[in-house]
């Protein structure tokens, strides 16, 4: 059996979602894919070419010995929902997606593994694209006590565009407007994930934390910049209403993203109004991702943003018109282009 699911973009939303806050992320025309079958005995042996790897232990023993140690993770997952499974299993795994570049490689590989093990196991299971999402959440993130949210996971596995909201309760919505060629650029830049998000969450809960001390009704869904000044320094203030600035881009860019032919020059507009919040408040860019940018826009984007926790990885550009003159500005500045569009999610190919 060979399954596939994409990577994806975050469009607006962007350090938002684990502060409770909706984002809007499509998946993209890169994909990781598991290919594999049953075995006789009960190990479970994963080849990974792309990495010159290959993992291997026991159904008998899922005990982690390493961190985010994912594919036990995601067999334990599928167990508390009753699945069992005789017989281990061997696999490939390969992606087309950059990875640890913040296009969600690891989560594609991880609803891949949700869905293969769903179809692998002694009584399969038909989990709906959604299931495999929120499952494959609980693998990456919860059970690890990790700081991401959920936007990586239900993206891969539903596809195309979603809009996520995940307070006070999950609320997924399909948008299916008429996007043009997007250009991914990746800076090939390493980049520290979990420091990131760790370092721009852990600042701004602290400071909601100390808003609500001071007005129990504070409610960062619609409190207003001026709301979020009082009792709160220079530098505090600076990044709540940053953070304010981005929830009101994504709302103007949902009511756009609703319409079958939004207007691309406002989704260009907003996305690098977007980017420049990223850049100036939370300082996640870096001098290789504004030469990238830089670039996308004089060559003829019509507008583009860091994607992903920042500090390396990728930058996207919308260029409905020229992606490949998009392209090929990226790459002489040193980035690794990929022309791209939206895609369908996990699917068995």
């Amino acid at each position: 059996m060979e399954i596939s699911s994409p990577g994806r973009i975050c469009l607006f939303g962007e350090h938002q979602d684990y502060l409770g806050l909706p984002v809007i992320a499509m998946a993209i025309s890169l994909r990781a894919r598991i290919a594999g079958e049953k075995r006789t005995d009960r190990d479970v042996v994963i080849r990974k070419p792309d990495l010159g790897e290959t993992e291997e232990f026991s159904l008998d023993d899922l005990t982690y010995t390493k961190p985010r140690d994912y594919f036990k993770s995601g067999i334990k997952v599928c167990e508390n929902e009753g699945l069992a499974f005789s017989t281990g299993f061997e696999c490939e795994v390969t992606s087309e997606i950059p990875f640890q570049a913040g296009t969600s490689s690891s989560s594609a590989i991880m609803v891949n593994w949700i869905h293969f093990l769903s179809k692998m196991a002694d009584d399969p299971a038909d989990w709906n694209q959604q299931k495999i999402g929120e499952l494959a959440y609980n693998a990456e993130v919860k059970e690890f006590n990790e700081p991401g949210g959920m936007m990586d996971q239900y993206s891969a596995a539903m596809g195309n565009l979603i809009y996520l909201e995940s307070e006070p309760k999950i609320l997924i919505k399909l948008l299916n407007p008429k996007l043009e060629a997007f250009v991914l650029g990746d800076s090939c830049e390493p980049k520290d994930t979990l420091g990131i998000l760790q370092r721009c969450r852990d600042a701004r809960l602290n400071i909601i934390e100390k808003l609500k001390m001071n007005n129990s009704d504070f409610d960062l869904h619609s409190c207003d910049s001026e709301s979020v000044s009082s009792g709160l320094n220079d530098e505090e203030s600076k990044l709540m209403k940053g953070t304010i600035q981005n929830r009101d881009i994504l709302k103007t860019a949902l009511s756009e993203l609703k319409m079958v032919a939004p207007n691309h020059e406002l989704i260009g507009d907003l996305l690098t109004e977007h980017h420049l919040i990223l850049r100036d408040i939370l300082d996640v860019s870096t001098p290789k991702i504004e030469s990238m940018f830089a670039a996308s826009m004089k060559a003829g984007a019509l507008g583009g943003k860091i994607n992903g926790s920042g500090g390396g990885g990728c930058m996207f550009a919308y260029a409905p018109d020229n992606p490949e003159k998009v392209a090929k500005a990226i790459e002489l500045v040193g980035g690794k282009a990929y022309i791209i569009h939206p895609d369908t999610g996990t699917r068995i190919d």
